[in-house]
């Protein structure tokens, strides 16, 4: 058997941070490296593995540069901000990235594109299998549906969620868009609000939904004349990211360089 993957999570004390580390301690091809939280947290200092009842001798640190030494992926879920520090510390430590992390402006994408000519790089708004397979679904859908129907995206999450369309949103519609042969900022429509006149053909709308503890609902919706086509993903629970995620790390084991998604991972490319 081949040595287990070292694997550091970052944002351990968060909600995707639990479902990393019980995803990893849970599969003997990983084996925790490392455990990164906020220099704020509370939790520094505590064993990653005690909320499991295991002790891991890993505890949850704020010191970047000493917990990339010697790892080999680092799985990030955590803010903007914070992932534009690790990518730098990661490209210094040679360290591997999947990167799960949402609400990137255009400038820190770029930074993630240009780092993935040193490290090789997962980078996907969501991790899950079937959100995956829905992106290519959507685009197959608005490839075939590309006249008299009107497109719309609805997502819903947790009322704590920060980023506004979601990033799988987004993706969605840069699959619909890429569907109808169009980009997706020169024909997205973010907000209705007030007398907007008649819906204008070849858009694509979103509606946001926040509330409770949802985990994440998407829904794509093909609307034309006496019918429309829904295409929808539901997740019950974070741990389908955490192991999307987990098997982005193994995708990245034998790569030197380069910029890939979950198409890449599932081989849907």
């Amino acid at each position: 058997m081949a040595k287990p993957l070292k694997v550091v999570i970052a944002g351990c004390s968060g909600r995707m941070g639990h479902a990393l580390l019980e995803g990893v301690f849970s599969d003997a091809e990983l084996i925790l490296h490392g455990a990164l939280d906020r220099t704020a947290s509370p939790d520094l200092g505590r064993d990653a593995g005690a909320q499991f009842g295991r002790v891991s001798q890993v505890k949850l640190t704020d010191d970047v540069q000493s917990t990339l030494k010697d790892a080999d992926v680092l799985v990030d879920f955590t803010r903007p901000e914070a992932s534009v520090q690790y990518l730098s510390l990661c490209q210094q430590n040679n360290v591997s990235m999947v990167i799960g992390t949402t609400g990137f402006t255009a400038e820190e994408k770029q930074l993630i594109e240009a780092a993935a000519r040193n490290i090789p790089i997962v980078f996907a708004p969501n991790m899950s299998v079937g959100v995956t397979l829905l992106i290519n679904l959507v685009e197959q859908a608005a490839k075939v549906l590309n006249t008299g129907y009107d497109i719309e995206v609805v997502e819903m999450h947790h009322r704590h969620k920060v980023d506004a369309p979601s990033g799988t949103a987004l993706r969605l519609g840069e699959a619909a868009a890429h569907g109808l042969r169009q980009n997706l900022k020169d024909c997205a429509i973010y907000a209705r609000e007030g007398v907007t006149g008649e819906r204008e053909a070849g858009k694509i709308g979103f509606a946001t939904l926040r509330g409770g503890d949802v985990v994440g609902d998407h829904t794509v919706v093909l609307a034309g004349i006496g019918e429309r086509v829904e295409l929808t993903h539901k997740a019950s629970s974070r741990a389908t990211f955490a192991l999307g995620a987990l098997r982005a790390a193994k995708f990245l084991s034998d790569k030197k360089t380069g910029l890939f998604d979950m198409r890449d991972v599932l081989g849907l490319k």
